[in-house]
């Protein structure tokens, strides 16, 4: 491929980068876009690739020196960094990591999360404050009005900016003259409320600009990503479970009023499914995949009755809906779920990536092997762990898992090793995967 020959592409250091891609390679990143993308393709159909397919977990931090704070106040230093990880141990398929403003969190005061480099120290990773946000006598005022409810209940609880908005009669029963209504905007707080938000909003704006489509510049290198787009989403459960109702307050209801949380994980999932577009075949990267985080339905929060009762009947309608706009969902199970797993044989064959623990890597394959490829990740521990055990683990799952394809492989790289010493990791790891 000729200079002229390559795709319009605004930012030079793409192109500096594409060049020198070309130079290693001897190959074009649509080449070896190519390349990746059917090997990942071949993985989720069942198919036998030329390899298992390898992916990565690697603390961008770490490997860059670019802080945590980067992906919240530095987005263009965050998405360099991002690239830079993946040009340097070149995975068959990679996560652009997907942050947000830093800025406009501080200025709608926000409650559910602490983030490096404004409730956190630079070098701290984010964290999310669960609570009930939603109260237990609240689930009529939900159903009656979900609108005036977030936007009179939620809204000011979870952003403190939005405070003022409890002043709001019910705007529901409001339907003629609203002058009356003005004079609260005329106030001190709804004055400060409206700066905040303008403030936010030209943050988010500037904020996106900056990052630009992360993914698709990662394809322009010839790199294969996720769908970052028509996202149906994960369990309903776990939206109340964290958003709404917290842990406790969900788990209480499932005995005290099991048909009002039930009615609600319904009603997300008829929400998020009408407001969700088909994927599109006509642009890069088919099948599309949506990642999918999974964390209250494996053992340790609940049992197996109310795991068939409150959480798999949600998941399962989320994941169909997914499949029938034309997207492989990829749950993203986060603890052990062991035979849990075998729910997942209720969606059509492969259709699915089952993203597991390293503790459930080998169960699942036993469970899916010949219905939906088995996504393994490593152990967190590897963080710390020598490249030597992590190769012998790497080489271990593929002889256990990688048999007969439908196995792709996640590991996680050491945070102190040398990038010259993980580089040779990877590729002893990538032929000794082939079949």
């Amino acid at each position: 491929m000729t200079t002229t020959d390559r795709p319009e592409i605004l930012d030079k250091d793409l192109i500096q980068l594409r060049e020198e891609i070309e130079k290693k390679h001897g190959k074009t990143p649509e080449q070896l876009y190519e390349e990746r993308e059917k090997r990942v393709r071949d993985a989720i159909e069942l198919n036998v690739p030329d390899r298992v397919p390898i992916m990565f977990h690697a603390d961008v931090s770490k490997h860059t020196g670019v802080p945590y704070s980067a992906a919240y106040y530095d987005p263009i230093a965050y998405k360099k960094a991002n690239q830079q990880i993946t040009l340097d141990f070149e995975p068959d398929m990679c996560n652009a990591g997907l942050p947000t403003s830093g800025v406009a969190l501080e200025a709608l005061d926000v409650k559910t999360r602490l983030w490096p480099g404004g409730p956190l120290p630079p070098d701290y990773e984010y964290q999310f404050v669960e609570g009930e946000y939603m109260k237990a006598d609240e689930y009529d005022l939900f159903f009656a009005d979900t609108t005036d409810y977030m936007l009179r209940y939620y809204w000011p609880r979870v952003y403190g900016a939005l405070q003022p908005l409890t002043e709001l009669p019910p705007l529901g029963n409001m339907f003629s003259n609203i002058e009356g209504l003005t004079t609260l905007f005329a106030t001190p707080e709804f004055e400060q409320l409206a700066r905040a938000l303008n403030k936010a909003g030209k943050e988010m704006q500037k904020f996106r600009e900056l990052t630009g489509d992360a993914y698709e510049e990662l394809a322009l290198l010839g790199f294969p990503g996720f769908s970052n787009s028509g996202l149906v989403g994960g369990a309903p459960f776990d939206t109340v479970s964290s958003f709404l109702r917290g842990m406790h307050g969900s788990m209480s209801d499932m005995y005290r009023q099991p048909d009002n949380l039930l009615k609600l994980c319904d009603l997300i999932l008829e929400r998020r499914i009408a407001r969700t577009t088909p994927a599109d075949p006509t642009k890069r990267g088919n099948p599309k995949r949506v990642g999918m985080p999974l964390w209250r339905g494996d053992k340790s929060f609940m049992s197996e009755e109310h795991f068939k009762k409150f959480y798999w009947p949600g998941l399962k309608k989320q994941m169909a809906a997914s499949i029938e706009l034309g997207y492989i969902p990829v749950p993203f199970f986060e603890a052990k779920f062991g035979d849990r797993l075998e729910c997942l044989l209720e969606l059509p064959k492969g259709k699915v990536i089952a993203s597991v623990e390293h503790m459930d890597v080998a169960k699942a394959k036993e469970i899916l092997a010949g219905h939906h490829c088995v996504l393994g990740r490593g152990p967190l521990s590897f963080k710390l762990a020598s490249l030597q055990k992590i190769e012998q683990y790497s080489r271990h799952v593929i002889d256990t898992c990688g048999k007969g394809g439908g196995f792709i492989l996640s590991t996680r790289l050491p945070d102190n090793a040398r990038k010259e010493d993980i580089q040779a990791m990877l590729n002893s790891i990538k032929e000794y995967a082939r079949y």
